[in-house]
């Protein structure tokens, strides 16, 4: 048996699963069915039977080995390129930025400490797309001190691509608690969290108008939130060149 194909002037041609027999000297043709009726697809499968192919469902032609998440960390990665967030980070690749950029992914995706992180991204597509297969805990923290000397760099970078002349600025002093005895910042103050008696850090968060972050600083956890204000106009004014601004803050700030 065989399927022939007859032609049907520029319409879809009909197909015909016709047997071959002969009758004496003479072979003929008997039409056992019209398969016209049936997809592309199906019409192929019937065609592999009649060479003597086996099908077989797709599940059991192969063996899934290993199988690694990927969406919601290529979703990420491509916000992280639209923002060119490596360029700011540094505009020299390195393996220091590759292991600062797959943090900030991970950071966003599955929040974990350093070691947890190393172990978490082999289980997604992450770690092979940032070239950090390799990295340890020691890398990543490494990472972080590249990153902390870098930081006034992309604190320019921010305020050149958010900050203009006359607009406005936000800034705001908050804190958090702090477990541990070895942080030199960490003192005895004000605590917005509620824990009292527990050493704390103070941290200052200045940003547009939209509320985009543009520049943090870090303080001993007593410090006063009026005490930081000044320090904030002096790095608006000498280290992002912006003289003539609108700052905003509480009361208890100003």
């Amino acid at each position: 048996m065989h399927i022939d194909v007859v032609p049907n002037r520029g319409a879809r041609p009909a197909y015909l699963l016709r047997e071959s027999f002969r009758e004496g000297t003479r072979v003929r043709k008997r039409t056992i069915a019209n398969l016209s009726a049936l997809s592309d697809a199906q019409i192929e499968a019937i065609r592999a039977v009649l060479r003597g192919e086996r099908l077989a469902p797709a599940a059991e032609q192969f063996e899934a080995i290993a199988s690694r998440a990927h969406g919601h960390v290529a979703a990420v990665r491509v916000a992280m390129q639209r923002l060119e967030i490596a360029n700011l980070v540094g505009t020299r690749p390195c393996r220091e930025r590759d292991r600062v950029l797959a943090m900030v992914a991970a950071r966003i995706v599955a929040p974990h400490t350093k070691l947890a992180t190393t172990r978490w991204w082999h289980t997604t597509t992450l770690a092979e797309d940032c070239n950090v297969t390799d990295a340890s805990e020691d890398d990543l923290y490494a990472a972080m001190d590249w990153l902390l000397a870098r930081q006034p760099t992309i604190q320019k970078k921010l305020a050149a691509r958010h900050l203009r002349a006359g607009g406005l600025v936000l800034y705001d002093l908050s804190s958090s608690y702090f477990e541990g005895s070895c942080c030199p910042l960490a003192k005895l103050g004000y605590s917005r969290d509620g824990k009292r008696g527990l050493l704390q850090v103070n941290y200052g968060l200045l940003t547009d108008a939209r509320g985009c972050p543009v520049a943090v600083s870090v303080h001993e956890g007593n410090v006063a939130d009026s005490a930081t204000l000044l320090p904030e106009v002096t790095r608006l004014r000498h280290a992002f060149g912006i003289e003539q601004l609108v700052l905003v803050g509480d009361r208890g700030m100003i």
